[in-house]
């Protein structure tokens, strides 16, 4: 795989990551929600002031810590693709971490500037672009943009079930975005598919 492919795919998945994110940002109120498939897929707007898939770190200073790690983790990963390609790696491991790469970036982009470039998302009112007064919070304290809501199924956990035994559940409840299925499906198809190459 040729430098001008890797930066064109890098640069396609952002693209699609940031282009999702700054349109529901500014055209949904925050929990709005609009059904594309009945049942188990929906556009539903929150934002994440923490990790993948709704978890977060307490307090500001968790904030800052998760941002500066994944700065970190990205810069890790952005010498480790320079070194895949000089090593000539199959293209399928250069293609995985170049989805975990992009993934940690878009997110990142969110913590990073999104309060300083946009208002603040409310149930009341949708998010302005360079606000007169401001962004709603400082560089590194921006909250992740999410989207994508998949209710696959709901039910009822058995009775004899330990510790939640008649509790009603949902899968899959997270609402995520575009970056973190990067991630996600980077890391599944590196675990699956090429095992082999980290051995």
């Amino acid at each position: 795989m040729n430098k001008k492919k890797i930066w064109l795919l890098i640069g396609g998945l952002l693209l699609l990551d940031q282009v999702v994110k700054i349109w529901i940002k500014t055209h949904f109120l925050l929990d709005e929600s609009v059904t594309v498939f009945p049942n188990w897929f929906f556009i539903r707007f929150i934002e994440n002031p923490g990790a993948a898939f709704g978890f977060e770190l307490g307090g500001s200073y968790g904030k800052l810590i998760l941002s500066i790690f994944r700065i970190v983790a990205i810069v890790a990963l952005g010498f480790y693709i320079r070194y895949l390609y000089k090593k000539k790696a199959p293209v399928g491991v250069v293609v995985g971490i170049i989805l975990i790469f992009a993934g940690a970036i878009g997110n990142v982009i969110d913590s990073a500037f999104y309060g300083l470039l946009f208002s603040e998302s409310t149930f009341t009112e949708v998010a302005t672009f360079l606000p007169e007064g401001g962004g709603y919070a400082g560089f590194l304290h921006g909250k992740v943009v999410d989207m994508l809501f998949f209710p696959l199924f709901e039910g009822t956990y058995p009775s004899w079930f330990p510790w939640v035994g008649g509790e009603e559940f949902l899968f899959f409840s997270p609402i995520f975005n575009f970056a973190d299925s990067y991630i996600t499906i980077g890391v599944v198809y590196l675990l699956i598919f090429q095992r082999k190459f980290f051995k």
